[in-house]
């Protein structure tokens, strides 16, 4: 199946790709991206002859009905592993273990340091759990990937995707392997992941913002509540005014 999505993919889009040479023929890469569109966990693979392994929400996988198992097929095509979020310590600790063993079964690893996507197109602060954690309790080399438009491709509240060119680059691999089982050291873990994301920052020409993606999201949706309630405040003010002067 991966072969027929990333084909047809590959067809409607014709993504452009640079550094195609930086992923090994074998053996195991951690290829960590920037995060634009949820579609990034499918045209990178399109682009790839190797299989990419990414996370994806166990609820995709459990859903009833037709729906449900048309939707679980296609994340298990695509090469998406499900992660239960129930456990004490949530999905990143499920992730982590899970992208280790990715790793140790000599396959590609794909995850988002910033943890979510971008709210506007900005490249936000890495998350020193994940990446640095698995590249250093692996001492697998990690791969910076830039994702170019993907979020330009179907935008929020959009339905239908429009047809254009996203680009992929994939800058050369790091080596973290002198750091190799220090994933208890945090600043080891945030010096590992901030050079990942200077990389990542060259690579797609993205304004960094020195912010958690979550934070950024939570100051958008409290600005829009805001000034909802200061609109509301207004068309409640004028409304009385009217009344008074009827």
């Amino acid at each position: 199946m991966k072969f027929s999505i990333g084909g047809s993919l590959k067809l409607a889009f014709r993504p452009w790709v640079e550094g195609l040479e930086n992923i090994p023929a074998e053996g195991p890469a951690i290829l960590a991206s920037n995060h634009l569109s949820f579609s990034d966990s499918f045209f990178l693979p399109a682009v790839l002859d190797r299989k990419v392994t990414f996370i994806a929400k166990a609820e995709y996988f459990t859903s009833p009905g037709v729906k449900g198992k048309l939707t679980a097929a296609f994340f298990k095509g695509v090469g998406q592993l499900p992660v239960d979020r129930s456990g004490a310590r949530g999905a990143g600790e499920a992730a982590i273990q899970s992208g280790i063993k990715v790793i140790e079964a000599g396959e590609l690893f794909g995850i988002y340091p910033e943890g979510t996507r971008s709210p506007d197109g900005r490249l936000y602060r890495g998350k020193p759990g994940g990446l640095a954690r698995v590249a250093l309790a692996t001492g697998a080399p990690v791969i910076p990937v830039a994702m170019i438009d993907t979020e330009k491709i179907q935008p929020p509240g959009k339905v239908v995707p429009k047809l254009m060119r996203p680009g992929i680059r994939i800058g050369k691999p790091l080596d973290f392997s002198r750091y190799h089982g220090m994933d208890s050291d945090r600043f080891i873990l945030r010096s590992v992941t901030d050079e990942v994301m200077y990389e990542i920052m060259k690579l797609s020409g993205q304004e960094y913002v020195d912010i958690y993606a979550t934070a950024a999201k939570r100051q958008i949706a409290d600005a829009e509540k805001a000034e909802k309630a200061e609109k509301a405040a207004r068309t409640d003010k004028a409304d009385k005014a009217d009344g008074a002067s009827q």
